[in-house]
């Protein structure tokens, strides 16, 4: 499991989630939850215990490394995020001396390719500079920390809002896969894919700061 870490910019700084966090993440949640419609939000304390407690036991069963979102001057928290699906690969020992395999794949302990999900923010936090910091800051840690080889990014197909944001971001659309998980609405959920992959973040990156120095700060 890969260690704890705050990752810290600008605007945002991502925490790792605690459950002491629950009243400020209901305060968060109960802003204007018109956004919600496809996200697990929980709006009371309980359920929002409940939420914590269930993403603290996949972090300790090595399945998710979770975020709280603040405000970087004044440490209110606005949202929440993680790094899921965290894949190690192994590479066989008769591929091991292989010129095609880059060196960092070999012997990993930290992740070879991760999601980044589980994503919301507060009413007041939308459309400001805050996903889009702190999308630059969970994937600099994710290609320059753990150098990944790539990064998954997926919503509700339905979720137009959602689609567009992962688009602003620069990731690349690869689709959508359809059917493949009950949705927070009891439904059958689509889910609309995207990716960045290790020779594009240098590009992304670049785009992603570019768009955080023209972004009104908070």
């Amino acid at each position: 499991m890969p260690a704890r870490v705050s990752l810290v910019g600008r605007t945002v700084r991502l925490d790792p989630m605690e459950p002491t966090d629950v009243d400020a993440l209901v305060a968060a949640a109960s802003e204007d939850r018109s956004t919600y419609a496809f996200t697990l939000v929980p709006a009371d304390v309980a359920s929002m215990r409940a939420y914590v407690e269930s993403v603290l036991d996949d972090e300790r069963a090595g399945l998710s490394l979770p975020f709280v979102t603040r405000r970087a001057d004044t440490g209110q928290v606005v949202g929440s995020t993680r790094f899921l699906d965290l894949v190690y690969w192994s590479v066989p020992p008769t591929l091991r001396s292989s010129p095609h395999v880059r060196p960092g794949t070999v012997d990993r302990t930290v992740p070879s390719t991760v999601e980044i999900g589980a994503t919301w923010l507060a009413a007041s936090a939308q459309r400001t500079a805050v996903n889009t910091e702190a999308k630059l800051l969970m994937l600099g840690h994710a290609f320059e920390t753990w150098a990944v080889e790539r990064v998954t990014i997926k919503t509700d197909a339905r979720n137009t809002r959602s689609r567009q944001a992962i688009e602003r971001i620069g990731a690349g659309s690869e689709g959508v896969l359809r059917a493949e998980q009950i949705a927070y609405d009891g439904t059958i959920r689509d889910n609309a894919y995207f990716s960045v992959i290790r020779p594009e973040w240098p590009e992304v990156r670049a785009a992603l700061c570019t768009r955080l120095d023209a972004a009104a700060r908070w």
